[in-house]
């Protein structure tokens, strides 16, 4: 056997951002040290000022597995908690894990692969959400079919193919350190950006169905509309950061909540006929969390159309009440693409 045979694949460094996560933290964790890959692995945990056991809960894991490390993030936002780990990290390939999600096996092997195989600076895959109560079991229908996100492909899977980006992310860290990192402006939307530069220096975001992540939902309808809403509130920031970047699936929901209150405004002043848009609506939701709800337990099933409807309003109220000012501070704080020597040149 010659030598080129006998090495080993390159050692990788696995970033994760923690704010309150006691539920979730331990599972994510085990998913990432049980993964069978034979290079070296350490795991950076970026500990925000969590208010429940996530520190006891991490330092534990220090105990219990030398490979397993935590760096601080007072901030408690993501995107710094991100870039911390990444100081802290030393290895040539970074992986993103949330401390909601866990890892498939074979998901680090196989990112590795592809990223050999196809030359991107970041790949990512398929957001695959499972719930553990009936409401999750609903949101996590909701959030894998077409009538909750549309045809984003890391939702609800598609062929290999470049992304503008993709869930979470296995970076090259030449990629990331190259960029800066990422901008800590961008509560939200963070991947977005930072895969918006590594695009424009030249650099390939490749998405595969080979790879999956299991994300656990928000536990609760107040929370998963807390969520949206600041989906739509940052993507409406990243539409006046980057013109050009919205298309119709974005537009949906604002457009949605527009007409659903003009309709309710009209049945309720000019005629009845108004409320044919809000009752469209909600035959619509109800008609497409059929299919979605297939094989879940009535309850679960029961609960799919106010998951999709709170997904698809507050995602549009977050779009529609983005102030100016917030996107005004993000682009100030713009970061342009840095381009490589061989882009460079």
């Amino acid at each position: 056997m010659n030598a080129k045979s006998e090495a080993l694949p390159p050692a990788v460094s696995v970033i994760m951002p923690v704010l309150n996560e006691e539920r979730h933290l331990r599972e994510a964790v085990h998913a990432i040290l049980r993964q069978e890959y034979a290079g070296e692995m350490e795991v950076v945990v970026a500990l925000g000022p969590s208010t429940d056991r996530t520190d006891e809960i991490a330092a534990e894991l220090v105990r219990e597995d030398a490979r397993v490390h935590t760096v601080p993030n007072p901030t408690g936002r993501t995107p710094a908690a991100l870039n911390a780990a990444i100081k802290a990290s030393r290895h040539p390939i970074v992986v993103r894990v949330d401390g909601h999600a866990a890892l498939s096996p074979g998901y680090i092997t196989t990112a590795v692969r592809l990223l050999e195989e196809t030359g991107a600076m970041n790949v990512g895959g398929i957001m695959h959400a499972e719930g553990q109560s009936d409401w999750e079991h609903a949101v996590a229908a909701a959030m894998t079919s077409r009538i909750g996100v549309g045809n984003a492909a890391f939702h609800t899977g598609g062929a290999p193919q470049q992304a503008e980006t993709v869930y979470l992310g296995v970076f090259r860290r030449e990629a990331l350190e190259q960029q800066g990192g990422y901008n800590e402006e961008f509560i939200r939307a963070q991947d977005w950006e930072l895969n918006f530069r590594i695009r424009e220096a030249g650099g390939l975001i490749w998405f595969s169905p080979e790879l999956k992540v299991s994300y656990r939902p928000r536990p609760s309808l107040k929370a998963l509309a807390k969520q949206y809403k600041d989906y739509g509130r940052w993507r409406h920031v990243v539409a006046r950061y980057h013109e050009g970047s919205i298309n119709l699936r974005y537009l949906a929901p604002p457009t949605a909540v527009c007409a659903i209150a003009a309709g309710i405004v009209a049945g309720a002043v000019l005629t009845p006929w108004g409320f044919v848009i809000p009752g469209g609506y909600l035959a619509a939701i109800v008609a497409g969390s059929v299919p979605a709800g297939k094989g879940l337990p009535l309850k679960a099933r029961l609960q799919i159309p106010l998951a999709l409807a709170t997904m698809h309003m507050s995602w549009g109220w977050g779009f529609l009440t983005s102030p100016r000012s917030l996107a005004k501070r993000v682009i100030a704080s713009r970061r342009p693409a840095v381009l490589g020597e061989t882009q460079e040149a």
